[in-house]
């Protein structure tokens, strides 16, 4: 099966760029088959498929012409399982990701570890079509991934989670990370209450960053900056999130690591409601994390990192003590790392603080990344030391 792509298309991939989209095709012909794709000659450029997900329609898969099958899909799991190969000699971490999807040559497909289970994330139905013989890949490579469970990340009439093979995970499943403990749930919809691209931050945490500090964890989910803080010799946590279930979550991840939830501070609010009632009380923190969603919406407020990031910054810094840190945080795609220091600072400016940057933080090495994809090393940290 053979798809043309235009001029344009056709120069992207032979720089190695791996998404295809609409436009890169002559005719936007879809196909649930391996594909060949040539360029306005006809000639060869890349094996690949044509699936739609929210990035594109398609993706490279080889440069070379060849066959694309289970044994294809073991050498791909090969080089990235020795890729990682210092996590699986490190016994303080037993989550991490196996596989990245394009980073590791395979668009589509994400593959995290939890202990000894396996979450595949399907992100379009093509890839999702060919799951028999790239299991079985995956099976021959990890044998001591007992079981694993599927997210099913595209529109469908699936189930959004369920178990894939092998043996169920116990509820918690109970994770390392950094040495310290969480509390993970495989089969619980789309999320297992951890998000693995921030170990290294939270590594930072454990280290002490915050000893002796307070700290206001802002969109806190179940509460892991919390507890690395806590673990690594923070004084006090305050961990703040819309959802009602963050409460009972982030109490389990204080209690599996042995500290009483009762000594922390935990909230159901609205964050821009939550800086307005810190002020209120005099509240202020030494330290301040900022990790919020791309894009969110409640009754009152829309918000996008792109638009509104520095209105957090401000409302951030209110609360900070004489000297305070902030950790600032965006997994937006669509924001350069230089649009987003810009946006931080500006903020910084505007309160005029003074302000150094101290520390920055991308995707840990297990979220293998493709050089010519730069949407792919989505992960952006900033630690900023600011003196009012």
């Amino acid at each position: 099966m053979k798809r043309q792509l235009t001029m344009q298309g056709s120069k992207k991939v032979r720089q190695g760029y791996p998404l295809i989209q609409q436009e890169d095709l002559v005719k936007a012909e879809m196909s649930t088959d391996w594909v060949e794709l040539t360029g306005p000659q006809g000639e060869f450029l890349a094996m690949g498929y044509l699936g739609k997900q929210n990035k594109g329609i398609g993706w490279v898969l080889s440069h070379t012409k060849q066959a694309i099958n289970e044994a294809f899909f073991i050498h791909l799991f090969q080089v990235a399982k020795e890729k990682r190969h210092h996590y699986y000699q490190d016994a303080t971490t037993t989550a991490f990701r196996l596989f990245n999807g394009e980073g590791d040559g395979m668009g589509g497909l994400i593959i995290d570890l939890y202990q000894d289970h396996g979450v595949f994330s399907w992100y379009n139905e093509t890839l999702y079509g060919k799951k028999k013989e790239i299991v079985t890949a995956f099976q021959t490579v990890f044998p001591e991934v007992v079981g694993a469970y599927e997210k099913i990340r595209f529109e469908s009439t699936l189930p959004e989670s369920q178990l894939l093979y092998g043996e169920e995970a116990s509820e918690p499943l109970l994770v390392k990370e950094n040495g310290i403990t969480f509390a993970t749930y495989l089969n619980e919809g789309l999320m297992t209450g951890i998000f693995l691209d921030q170990k290294e931050v939270r590594g930072a945490l454990v280290e002490g960053m915050a000893s002796g500090k307070t700290v206001l964890n802002m969109f806190s989910y179940t509460g892991a900056f919390s507890v690395a803080a806590a673990m690594g010799g923070a004084t006090k946590t305050t961990s703040v999130d819309l959802a009602k279930r963050s409460v009972p979550k982030t109490k389990e991840q204080f209690l599996v690591n042995g500290i009483d939830p009762e000594t922390q501070n935990i909230h159901v609010m609205d964050t821009f409601e939550y800086f307005k009632y810190a002020k209120r009380k005099n509240l202020t923190f030494d330290v301040v994390v900022l990790d919020p969603p791309s894009f969110a919406r409640n009754k009152k407020k829309t918000f996008s990192v792109a638009k509104n990031y520095g209105e957090l910054i401000e409302d951030s810094v209110d609360l900070l003590n004489e000297t305070g840190t902030i950790i600032a945080s965006t997994n937006a795609a669509n924001v350069s790392p230089k649009q987003f220091k810009q946006m931080i600072e500006s903020a910084f400016e505007a309160k005029n603080v003074t302000f150094k940057n101290s520390q920055n933080y991308t995707l840990p090495s297990d979220f293998a990344t493709n050089p010519a994809f730069p949407e792919g090393d989505y992960l952006k940290v900033y630690c900023y030391n600011i003196k009012k």
